[in-house]
């Protein structure tokens, strides 16, 4: 069935990189939504009303608010298509991540209400009627709530939609909260206990814990997350391949929207190479980055002495007196200036987040004091970098 509305309704379907066509992923999801919804909704709020349940009456309400989160959703990919322009030079796409927020302060907020009247309804119960009816309609929108999850994670998942995810996240919940409903409804019919408004309240938990966490999801991405390794290997893994590269470090990436990815790194090749034989490998690497990830990336060179071995020595000795301070730390861009009185030994230290051991001011002294015992003519010259990324130490066949 998904696979038939995609064909019907996404023209250009495997272009998924394409704002147009996320767009139309959008719309289908959007409208699919308010269609499925709205239906549930009024099924439910007939049978809720006649059977005098404020939980189905509550659960109809909740649909009701999916069809407005679906119109909003649509709203925010339209957003989200519009090109670069001059006030938005990296786009529009992180719109989709707003709009998603404001869906989640939406279902919060009906949460609240929805366990509000499910507390007066326990201070004063009233009696519901439990029927066939009231079964069937049930029965059916968990059976369309399921499939609505299917069809919004499988879209997606082929578009990488933080929104049409959290929709179906969504739609989850609105089926265990269906079955909550549907369970005290029968208790009910058959014990005379009035379990109605508990059930609601267990709704609203739902609703509310729903809410909250689509919220907390796409404001993660909003602050700047760490990208995943995944992302982080293919950058490395790309780079590495091109003859020339020594060594990879200092790379940041940057999230603009699903799919919108823009990265720095530093590059190091041989200081005696040709200048513009590096360049052209520079340009090559930016270029086919984009073409074939789509991540716009920006690259700064940097030249090492990889045929000097004393330099070579001495930066082996260096690393081993880092990695004695503390083994996740690790260095680059070193470099050697000798003096007839003084060596001065400039280089960078990477300093994760979990070496919470040392401040960066902690971290030179006690480095300066190790190698100053080694030599004493050694001066050091030390940088602190952080951690932008996930640690690759680990990732097989990388340069770092």
């Amino acid at each position: 069935m998904t696979d038939l509305l995609i064909r019907l309704f996404v023209k250009d379907r495997e272009n998924v990189q394409s704002p147009v066509v996320r767009s139309k992923y959008g719309f289908l999801s959007s409208v699919t939504g308010i269609v499925v919804n709205l239906l549930l909704s009024m099924s439910k709020l007939a049978v809720g009303l006649l059977s005098n349940s404020v939980s189905i009456v509550a659960d109809a309400i909740n649909n009701l608010s999916d069809a407005g989160s679906s119109i909003i959703s649509f709203v925010g990919f339209k957003m989200a298509s519009r090109p670069a322009d001059k006030e938005h030079p990296f786009g529009h796409a992180r719109v989709e991540y707003i709009t998603t927020i404001i869906v989640a302060v939406l279902i919060l907020f009906l949460g609240v209400e929805l366990g509000k009247s499910s507390v007066e309804k326990i201070i004063n119960p009233v009696d519901s009627e439990f029927g066939w009816a009231v079964a069937i309609v049930l029965v059916l929108s968990i059976l369309g709530k399921l499939w609505l999850y299917f069809f919004n994670r499988k879209l997606g998942k082929i578009i990488d939609s933080q929104m049409m995810m959290a929709t179906a996240a969504d739609s989850i919940s609105d089926v265990l909260s269906t079955t909550a409903v549907l369970v005290a409804s029968i208790i009910s019919a058959f014990t005379g206990l009035n379990l109605d408004g508990y059930m609601g309240i267990l709704v609203a938990i739902f609703i509310c814990k729903a809410g909250i966490g689509i919220a907390l999801e796409n404001m993660r991405v909003l602050l700047g997350e760490a990208p995943d390794r995944e992302l982080i290997r293919v950058i490395y893994e790309h780079i590495a391949g091109y003859d020339g590269v020594k060594g990879i470090h200092d790379l940041m990436v940057h999230n603009y929207g699903p799919n919108m990815w823009f990265a720095s790194v530093h590059v190091e090749v041989s200081a005696n190479s040709d200048i513009l034989q590096a360049h052209d490998t520079i340009d090559n690497i930016e270029r086919d980055m984009w073409e074939e990830h789509n991540i716009r990336l920006v690259i700064h060179m940097d030249p090492i002495e990889d045929d000097n071995q004393f330099v070579r020595s001495t930066k082996v000795l260096v690393n081993t007196v880092v990695k004695g301070v503390d083994e996740r730390l690790s260095i680059h861009d070193f470099r050697m200036v000798v003096g007839p009185t003084h060596t001065n030994l400039i280089f960078d230290v990477l300093h994760p987040y979990d070496v919470e051991k040392y401040t960066p001011d902690m971290l030179k002294v006690e480095i300066t004091k190790r190698i100053k015992e080694i030599n004493p003519k050694y001066m050091t010259v030390i940088t602190v970098d952080r951690e932008f990324v996930p640690d690759i130490a680990d990732m097989p066949g990388l340069k770092k």
